[in-house]
Parts: structure tokens; C-alpha cells; sequence
């Protein structure tokens, strides 16, 4: 499924009133694992500014001891400080990378913005050397605009 596809059923899924917040990031996480060969860890981290750290949310995917992380370290600890997407094609070339799991090649991670706030962003993880194109930084930006309607 392309992403321009995935993108009214994002929409249709925040739209949901049936769903809980959490239910609905956990069906989008859902939705984009199994739509997306390459993605295969899908998972949200919401901050705490107060801590300076990520909290982990609903996510799909192999279990993750990162359940806190404090801003600055590893790849999503950096985007809770730069604001800014980062695209990782290759983790065992990165210096701040906080290993999951040795299957994890890739990673991107996109920030959540409330009101201008960071507060939060999308993780996903590959198993695929360099697959994120710039296609996919803007369907990560929409599926955050879509969320940041939750809250």
C-alpha cells in the first residue's frame, strides 16, 4: 500500500470516537507495520519536559527495554532536543545510538508538535539497511499532523 493509500485510513483511525488516544496510536502503529515492509518497529515516545526524558507509548514490534530515555541520548533523545526529523540509513555508523536489537539496521524518527511543543515523536525501526527516503519523512510529518489532533 502507498503511503498517499495510508494516509485517509491514518485519518479515519484518529477519527474514530470509539477509540481511546492510545488505542488509536496503537492502531496507526498497527497499520503502518503491517503496510510498510520495511517498517518494522513502530512506536511513539512522548515527552516529559520536566525529567527531560521520553516516556515510551503504544508501539508495535519486538519488546524494548527503552522505556525512558533521557533527551540527548540515542537517536530519539536527539530529536527531543534538535525538533528536527533524523534519518539514520545505517545504526552501526552512529556514535549516539542506543542498540535495540542487533536486527535493527535503520531507523527515522519523526517529532510530534502540539502547539508548536515538541512533545513527543514517532520511532520507526528496520531491519532494512538505508530505506527511508524523503517520502517517507513526509508521510511520518502527516501521520504526526493527524495525531497532534488527539491532543
Amino acid at each position: 500500500m502507498t503511503f498517499q493509500e495510508l494516509q485517509p485510513k491514518v485519518t479515519a483511525i484518529t477519527l474514530n470516537n470509539s477509540l481511546s488516544r492510545d488505542e488509536k496510536l496503537l492502531s496507526v502503529c498497527q497499520l503502518l507495520k503491517d503496510n510498510v515492509d520495511y517498517y518494522n518497529w513502530v512506536g511513539f515516545y512522548f515527552a516529559n519536559q520536566d525529567t527531560k526524558t521520553l516516556h515510551l507509548g503504544p508501539y508495535v514490534g519486538a519488546e524494548t527495554d527503552h522505556t525512558v530515555i533521557p533527551f540527548g541520548k540515542g537517536i530519539c533523545g536527539q530529536v527531543a532536543v534538535s525538533n528536527e526529523n533524523f534519518v539514520v540509513p545505517d545504526v552501526a555508523a552512529q556514535d549516539n545510538y542506543i542498540a535495540c536489537s542487533f536486527t535493527v539496521k535503520s531507523e527515522v524518527v519523526v517529532p510530534l508538535f502540539v502547539n508548536g511543543e515538541n512533545i513527543g515523536q514517532i520511532d520507526i525501526d528496520s531491519h532494512v539497511l538505508d530505506p527511508f527516503t524523503e517520502a517517507d519523512e513526509k508521510f511520518l510529518e502527516f501521520v504526526n499532523q493527524e495525531i497532534a489532533k488527539l491532543y
